[in-house]
């Protein structure tokens, strides 16, 4: 068994060699290789002869010259060098290289420019921060078509109810519309990844729900930091009261609003559960409009999450 491994590791490394480059799968480097799935992922962009669009993790620029072919312009985002040089290699001297702005270094530190459209075959590891500095990002871009790793794309798109529903489909849900497009087998990437692959869509909300994130999420990663339990007992722990009774004491005070003497943090928010129908319900069943509802709740109350 272990030499049939290393006759498949070999193969691999001659298939790079070839290619004349190390791929580097620290970074992430999984080069999409089959030209179907490529255009399938550029058509279902639709990107428009006037749109600039942005790539992330272009790596050799197989997707990079079809998006060329067909945007205004292609931001391409890289943190390799070795890559940088081989995507301009692949345009220069051709119409299509005036086309091409490279950004060089890790996207999640750099100031995202101007763009319509964003397509990317992402490092893995960067998906969950990149998806939400995209979500904030300003102005609004009309949709992005990025690959993740199956579990991530099924993540983002679960329901209340479903298994892998969690904070990160509240809050993306929250935020934009979300699609999955299709399934990427581990064998279309070189070298293959040891995960299978899915390709997702992101249409963020214009204009975007009228209330302020932070808060939001502060709401949902207590609620779902025991996804299981009950949002009553979420909401018993030392550490989340102590947060939200300090939260309570500044609002009072900015606001000139006197703190009631006998006021206790604990029986006023097990008051507003049980009052509001929320005590026994569960993070991983409740949808949107509960966690708007009891939002809005807290907030009534002068608690808040931020």
């Amino acid at each position: 068994m272990p030499k049939v491994r290393s006759a498949k590791r070999s193969r691999q490394h001659q298939e790079v060699q070839k290619q004349g480059i190390n791929f580097n799968t620290t970074l992430g480097q999984h080069i999409l290789k089959n030209p179907m799935i490529i255009t399938s992922m550029v058509e279902k962009s639709g990107v428009l002869p006037t749109d600039t669009v942005l790539e992330v993790g272009p790596g050799t620029g197989n997707m990079t010259v079809k998006l060329l072919e067909k945007a205004k312009k292609v931001i391409a985002c890289e943190v390799d060098p070795r890559m940088v040089a081989e995507v301009q290699k692949r345009v220069q001297g051709s119409p299509l290289s005036s086309k091409l702005h490279m950004l060089i270094g890790d996207v999640l530190k750099t100031d995202l420019p101007f763009f319509n459209v964003c397509v990317a075959n992402l490092p893995y590891q960067i998906s969950s921060p990149f998806v939400f500095k995209l979500l904030l990002h300003r102005p609004f871009f009309r949709a992005a078509i990025l690959m993740f790793q199956q579990e991530f794309a099924e993540r983002l798109t679960a329901k209340p109810g479903d298994k892998l529903y969690c904070r990160l489909s509240v809050n993306t849900q929250l935020l934009a519309r979300v699609n999955h497009l299709l399934k990427v087998g581990k064998n279309n990437f070189r070298p293959p990844p040891k995960v299978e692959s899915s390709v997702v869509r992101i249409e963020p909300r214009n204009p975007p729900p009228p209330i302020n994130f932070q808060e939001w999420d502060g709401l949902v990663r207590i609620c779902f930091s025991r996804k299981n339990k009950t949002i009553g007992a979420s909401f018993r722990f030392t550490k989340v009261l102590d947060l939200l009774e300090k939260n309570y004491r500044v609002h009072c005070s900015v606001k000139n609003i006197p703190v009631p003497t006998d006021f206790d943090i604990k029986t006023t928010i097990n008051n507003l559960l049980e009052k509001n129908g929320f005590e026994k319900k569960r993070a991983r069943t409740m949808d949107q409009d509960d966690f708007l509802q009891l939002l809005h709740d807290f907030n009534s109350m002068g608690i808040h999450f931020s």
